[in-house]
């Protein structure tokens, strides 16, 4: 048994053992008897000889009984180091909207006796920042970061910041503010298009210190069709319908004055096909058949035939599954890569069927009630240090959240930081909404952040259950692990619905970890579409018109609905499918998913009149035109050569996919075959504009350094999460005390005194039986014991 007593702060004493304690008594006892017996004679030492001895005898054997309790000390030392910074700077392209403080900040460090190691960790077109902190950073040290944060080469900064939390080691910045102006265009939209179909393209303005709009000039092969005026680091949309096939250049052009000129054009090169062949099956004629022939090329049919070999999508509306026709050839061309959509009414899904029949196995959608029954949901609940300053904000939203889910629902609560705690186990939430959400309101914050780690902790909670995991969090961490533990929850049956909560969100890393399982993201302002997916029969969803549910998919990216239609089939969406648009009480209107390598579209939404009302209508048609779209998928995928190009980059290797039944060559390509008659390339564009290989038409566009500009948040999280300072580039001399700070080491230092007692007990011995010795030798006493 240890037992120790704290003196002041850095100075503990203790004892290893208590029991030698009891032996003391015992010692003192016999040596009383021993000393103090009464002897016969006349020879007989003095009683004051006598207590002299049991004295020395005694305090012996206290030394000895507190030698045997093994005491020690525990002291705190401060040990001066060598102080030094290592400043990594960045001289990448986009660091030229800055001053150059660099000289400056070095002369005021070094001023200080402060000794600094620079490093480049970027140049020109690329900045490394992510492989310089990774080669930099060294067990309990601390770096000094001048530089923007922009990647764009190399490690990301999230898994160099996991690098560094490993190593317990500090990242600080200095903190930079933009003296001239720099604006970069961007346009985003379809690679391949359909002759006579409208396609949207976006066009981008970012940078720093913009003006409050810009203007872009957008040219189709040449000829001007936009002038747009863009707000700051905002966006535009053109429309633009492609008649002749072939490839057709889209060029943004950006009026700027600012640093970079290379970044005020974007090139991008789009492949127009041939119309898809659409064949649309139903008993009746509705208005919808006509909407189809406005943008594809139609066959009708009462049902499905057996060839649909000529067809890039089939659309069967409002037809039972006795009247569908050679489903076996439907399943084997969806399988193969071809598209279906199904669309509703008074003769489709529950009326029409669908349950008992083969359809259903290839539908996003199950035939019953639409309010759902039982599901498994585990919140996930972010309580790390990057989300400590916001765990206000994350118990709200967790709060709003619970509130959201319907008392059908077994629900559990996992927190994690760099571990995963349990806070609640998986019960019906009827019985335990009150006391899933007190235990939600004591959550405390502190620690890394390893959102893998709390995915890992949820799926265990889940144990062999199917189930729903709803991650909230500000998603400052690696994507990598997390994303890769997702992907394999997707692929068990369990989906990961991510919550942007916290001051600072990291929306793209909580939207691509939903998405890898399938799942999607909310905002914190968006909880309420939870009750869509989750609401059941108590905590229905109300609202006055169509509802995205799921928003910048394919089906719903850019898309405004304003139509209420007034019939809804009853159905519920299959685990792993995208819930895609829901009607005004929360039923499924609209979901896809995959089957086989094609893809199916389930609309169930539809008016009293058994047409599709206001979704044929604009704004909410583009709804439908990119429902058949997404089943199309690519229109250009039955036919030979280049199929596909990536987005090039000057600098920067390009992959491009050839379909054909002989190996390609061009000068500068290297191909190899990753399928029958398949074949991918990889290129190096050396200049912005556009080009040609195997007969296709790219454009290469500036590098990505000329693109991202602005002090990155990716940055200002790593710094907080490593517990380092956000410094002005006049604080040399505080960058030098931090160095100072850093290089100061604490130790603990544990001492053993046993030695020490054991030492003084035998030197307290052998000085006492020497004494007595000396007094016989000198005759002071004829005692044989030496006491007078």
């Amino acid at each position: 048994m240890r037992a120790t007593y704290t003196l002041s702060d850095g100075l503990t004493l203790g004892v290893e053992h208590i029991w030698p304690l009891a032996a003391l008594p015992v010692a003192v006892a016999v040596l009383a008897y021993v000393v103090f017996r009464s002897e016969r004679g006349s020879r007989s030492a003095s009683a004051r000889s006598r207590r002299l001895l049991f004295a020395s005898r005694v305090l012996v054997a206290t030394l000895l009984v507190v030698g045997a309790m093994g005491p020690y000390t525990v002291q705190t030392r401060e040990t001066p180091g060598e102080p030094s910074v290592t400043l990594l700077t960045d001289e990448s392209a986009s660091m030229d909207v800055y001053a150059d403080t660099r000289e400056s900040l070095v002369a005021d460090i070094e001023a200080t006796g402060v000794p600094v190691t620079t490093t480049t960790v970027g140049s020109e077109d690329a900045s490394r920042l992510g492989d310089g902190l990774a080669a930099n950073v060294q067990e309990n040290g601390t770096v000094v970061v001048l530089s923007d944060g922009q990647v764009t080469d190399g490690r990301s900064l999230a898994v160099a910041g996991e690098n560094a939390r490993q190593l317990n080691a500090t990242v600080s910045a200095v903190e930079l503010i933009p003296r001239r102006r720099e604006a970069a265009v961007s346009v985003a939209g379809p690679e391949t298009v359909s002759s006579g179909v409208p396609s949207r393209f976006v066009v981008s303005v970012d940078g720093v210190r913009l003006p409050e709009e810009s203007t872009v000039e957008v040219a189709i092969d040449g000829e001007v069709v936009a002038t747009k005026t863009v707000g700051e680091n905002g966006t535009a949309a053109v429309t633009h319908t492609f008649d002749d096939l072939g490839s057709h250049r889209v060029t943004a052009t950006l009026e700027s004055e600012d640093v970079f000129e290379r970044n005020d054009v974007f090139y991008k090169s789009v492949r127009v096909v041939e119309k898809p062949d659409v064949l649309y099956v139903s008993a009746r004629s509705y208005p919808f058949e006509n909407f189809l022939r406005s943008l594809y090329d139609v066959t009708t049919a009462d049902s499905v035939p057996a060839d649909l070999s000529g067809y890039s999508t089939v659309v069967v509306q409002d037809s039972p599954a006795a009247r569908f026709g050679n489903v076996s050839s439907l399943q084997e061309h969806v399988i193969e890569g071809g598209g279906l959509v199904v669309v509703g009414g008074d003769n489709a899904y529950e009326n029409g069927g669908y349950g008992e029949s083969p359809v259903a196995s290839m539908l996003p959608v199950s035939v019953g009630n639409a309010t759902g029954g039982t599901t498994n949901i585990v919140l996930l609940i972010d309580v790390s240090g990057s989300a400590e300053q916001g765990m206000a904000i994350q118990k709200s939203v967790a709060l709003d959240v619970l509130d959201q889910l319907g008392d059908e629902n077994r629900v559990g609560v996992v927190a994690f930081n760099f571990r995963a705690f349990r806070v609640a186990e998986l019960a019906p939430l009827a019985e335990n909404r009150a006391t899933v959400g007190e235990q939600i309101r004591r959550l405390t914050s502190g620690g890394a952040t390893d959102i893998s780690v709390g995915l890992q902790g949820a799926d265990e909670l889940l144990g062999q259950r199917e189930g729903t995991i709803i991650l909230l969090s500000d998603g400052q961490d690696r994507l990598d692990r997390a994303a890769a533990v997702s992907n394999q929850l997707g692929r068990e049956g369990t989906r990961v619905v991510s919550v942007g909560a916290g001051r600072k969100v990291n929306e793209r890393t909580l939207r691509e970890i939903a998405a890898e399982s399938g799942g999607s993201y909310f905002a914190a302002t968006e909880t309420n579409r939870l009750r869509l997916l989750f609401g059941g029969g108590s905590r229905r969803f109300q609202g006055d018109k169509l509802t995205i549910v799921t928003r910048d998919t394919f089906i719903t990216s850019g898309v405004e609905l304003t139509a209420n239609p007034g019939q809804a089939n009853r159905v519920t969406v299959k685990p792993g499918a995208d819930y895609q648009v829901a009607t005004a009480d929360g039923t499924p209107a609209i979901a896809s998913w995959r089957f086989g390598l094609g893809r199916v579209v389930s609309i169930t939404a539809y008016g009293n009149d058994g047409t599709l009302d206001g979704l044929l209508e604009r704004p909410d048609s583009l709804v439908l035109t990119k429902s058949v779209n997404y089943a199309i998928g690519d229109p250009a995928r039955t036919q030979t050569g280049v199929t596909s190009i990536g987005d090039a980059r000057v600098g920067r290797e390009t992959s491009l996919v050839y379909r054909g039944e002989t190996r390609p060559e061009a000068p500068g390509v290297r191909f190899r075959q990753v399928a029958e008659d398949r074949y991918r390339g990889e290129f190096t564009p050396a200049e912005a504009g556009y080009g040609s290989v195997v007969d296709a038409e790219y454009a290469a566009n500036y590098p990505v350094e000329y693109g991202t500009f602005g002090q990155s948040e990716s940055l200002t999280s790593l710094v907080e999460e490593t517990d380092g300072r956000l410094f002005a580039p006049d604080e040399g001399a505080e960058i030098a005390r931090l160095a100072r700070q850093q290089s100061t080491r604490i130790r603990t230092v544990r001492d053993s005194w046993s030695w020490v007692f054991l030492l003084a007990a035998l030197l307290l011995f052998v000085t006492e039986v020497i004494a007595r010795r000396v007094q016989v030798y000198r005759g002071r006493t004829t005692l044989e014991s030496g006491l007078p």
